[in-house]
């Protein structure tokens, strides 16, 4: 029997969303390691869930990364739906997940610097083929 504990999804998730922000800033894990006076493999464990973020320290870290707390718990496990009242609608984990990888970050940063519909359009279309979906 291991007694490895497997993270809580919470801690995943709220990594998972440290990830994303960092990346959205473009900063490295070294970075923000030397933000919060810690070493990066300290934020790799918070990213991967395999720490818990502390409550000073990831309002530190929100500070950092100029958002909110909140943000951290935004479509987090567990949350009810009925919480959305007549918000909009939760995006899917897949668009989360493509956020937090540098090709889809990139790829993202690129396509709204596009200023023509038409062009943005014949991007996806592009996209859709190669994907093999009917365009």
């Amino acid at each position: 029997m291991s007694s490895k504990k497997a993270p809580n999804p919470i801690d995943v998730h709220v990594g998972s969303r440290v990830r994303l922000r960092r990346m959205m800033l473009g900063m490295s894990q070294e970075k923000l390691g030397e933000s919060l006076g810690i070493t990066f493999q300290q934020i790799q464990k918070y990213e991967k869930g395999t720490n818990r973020i502390g409550a000073s320290r990831l309002q530190h870290i929100a500070t950092v990364l100029k958002v909110p707390v909140a943000f951290f718990f935004e479509d987090a496990p567990g949350t009810p739906d009925e919480a959305n009242g007549f918000g909009e609608a939760k995006p899917a984990s897949y668009v989360v997940d493509f956020l937090s990888s540098s090709e889809g970050l990139s790829l993202n940063k690129a396509f709204v610097r596009i200023e023509d519909a038409k062009v943005r359009r014949r991007v996806v279309d592009l996209v859709r083929a190669l994907a093999g979906e009917e365009v």
